[in-house]
């Protein structure tokens, strides 16, 4: 019996061993992956094309598949466009197809439109989405847009979503940093576009990583801080039906100086104002009932220095355009009010093509635009830097005539009755 059990307890410590070495083995992530591409008439076709080489070079080692990562993607236009839903696709290989097959949509930069209908998509059964898993957003852009991005990305991301944004033009560092998800240096990428293939590995893991189960924890996320006040959110914990909140805010050095405010189940924000500028504030959140008894959310957001008056009058950007002196090859664009340091103008054919910027010095509020073709529909987008780093801009449409043709001399009229020959 003694060389059975010897051999019994070796084959025991063998699967012991085998099942020890096993059992480090991470959960598989799962998530709905939604890429966000710049697809408008402001992105040259060279551009697009990096660009789309590189959101491939992205999806295709992912462990797509059902019970693990879907992906879709969503043109960025006049108009959003949805190339393919998030259950369409079964693998790295069949994404990385679709999104190679991607045609550029042209028209406006309408990104704030985008968000919106990819909020829509990312919690959306209709569109391939499944409830209860994480959701990322991989946004890849040029830097501008044609309407407002900070409400809607904020929307996201107070319903859970990590954003990670790939900028490969002049946008605001300051803008897009708040746009993405904390922390920036994490989150936010700038990179020439010939450039894109360095940061796929990093940002794969990244992307990976925000998929891991247990990484999505609900939390409080400050957004509209300024030195009066914020808006504090959160993801839905609880029902109108099932409870109420009572959130508290407080300075960090007067504990017992707290105000607090009782919330319906459903809320899901709540905007604090009167309180003083560049204090550092306590925030919690406590979902009740709760049971078992839970630690509140907490959160810890610095207000801003008071500005003084004539610096945030020097940092309004503009806020009407006037494009006037129209002809088929140039024309010119005004704009008020003008008080920043300087400006750039910037047209780009709405159906493809090179841009051309035109640097503007302070003191000026207009600029003429040359060398444009005639019957041609443009992107006109006027930009104002500050000293601080921000820059605001505004754009606008306009189309330029067809040029006029040379007409031929008309042949003189024929000779009436009776006259004479030469």
């Amino acid at each position: 019996m003694l060389p059975w059990t010897a051999l019994g307890l070796a084959l025991g410590l063998a699967l012991a061993r085998g099942g020890a070495e096993r059992a480090p083995q991470a959960a598989a992530p799962q998530g709905d992956l939604l890429f966000l591409l710049d697809s408008s008439a402001s992105v040259t076709h060279y551009e697009f094309s990096r660009v789309r080489e590189f959101l491939g070079q992205l999806a295709a080692p992912l462990p797509l598949g059902p019970g693990a990562v879907r992906a879709s993607l969503v043109h960025v236009s006049s108009r959003p466009h949805s190339e393919f839903p998030f259950d369409r696709h079964g693998s790295g290989a069949a994404v990385q197809d679709a999104i190679l097959a991607a045609a550029q949509r042209m028209g406006n930069t309408n990104t704030g439109l985008a968000l919106a209908y990819a909020k829509e998509q990312l919690f959306a059964e209709a569109a391939g989405a499944r409830p209860g898993v994480p959701k990322v957003l991989v946004w890849v852009t040029d830097g501008g847009s044609s309407d407002p991005v900070g409400p809607p990305m904020q929307e996201l991301k107070d319903q859970g979503v990590t954003v990670f944004i790939v900028s490969t033009g002049r946008g605001s560092r300051l803008e897009l940093s708040a746009a993405a998800s904390a922390p920036a240096e994490r989150h936010l990428h700038f990179v020439d576009v010939d450039d894109l293939p360095i940061i796929a590995s990093e940002l794969r893991g990244a992307i990976l990583d925000a998929m891991q189960p247990g990484q999505q924890q609900p939390q409080l996320r400050a957004s509209e801080v300024t030195s009066s006040g914020f808006r504090v959110a959160w993801p839905p914990l609880l029902t109108a039906a099932s409870g109420h909140y009572v959130l508290e805010v407080a300075p960090a050095a007067q504990p017992a100086a707290a105000r607090r405010q009782q919330l319906p189940g459903s809320a899901t924000s709540w905007a604090w104002a009167g309180l003083a500028p560049d204090t550092d504030y306590r925030v919690a959140l406590r979902p009740e009932p709760h049971l078992p008894p839970a630690a509140p959310l907490l959160l810890h957001v610095r207000t801003l220095p008071e500005e003084p008056a004539e610096e945030a009058a020097e940092e309004a950007g503009p806020e009407r355009l006037v494009v006037s002196h129209v002809r088929p090859h140039s024309l010119r664009v005004s704009w008020a009010p003008a008080g920043a340091p300087g400006y750039h103008v910037q047209a780009g054919p709405l159906r493809g093509g090179a841009a051309q910027r035109v640097e503007v010095p302070a003191g000026r509020n207009s600029t003429a635009l040359r060398g444009l073709a005639p019957g041609t529909a443009y992107l006109l987008t006027v930009t104002a830097a500050f000293r601080s780093g921000r820059e605001r801009a505004l754009s606008a449409t306009a189309c330029t005539p067809e040029a006029e043709r040379a007409r031929a001399p008309r042949p003189p009229p024929p000779p009436g009755p009776g006259a004479r020959g030469p």
